[in-house]
């Protein structure tokens, strides 16, 4: 788990299951050595924040995406502050000119 929830805890979550699945869940909690409410507070906050970053990193490659091909089809001038840090390159590593 990646991150701990700290605090005393104070929220319920409640679900009907088969008793397929209720079996299942059991018999993984024992291989782990742990309650089985343990091991479902465990396995949803790990599939919580495995989605979540899955989303994340979708959402912002195709925002990072949309940005660098926009950047591409419209460069913007260089400013004072990339122009002065091309000069120093430049001098400190005697690269030509791009």
């Amino acid at each position: 788990m990646s991150s701990s929830t700290g605090g005393r805890k104070r929220e319920r979550v409640e679900a009907r299951i088969s008793v397929e699945q209720k079996e299942l869940i059991e018999r993984a909690a024992r291989l782990r050595g742990c309650s089985v409410s343990d091991y479902l507070v465990r396995s949803a906050q790990d599939a919580a924040e495995r989605d979540i970053r899955n989303h994340e990193i979708i959402t912002l490659s195709a925002r990072d995406s949309r940005i660098f091909v926009e950047a591409l089809l419209d460069p913007q001038p260089a400013n004072e502050a990339l122009q002065a840090a091309a000069r120093d390159y430049r001098e400190r590593w005697g690269a030509a000119d791009a």
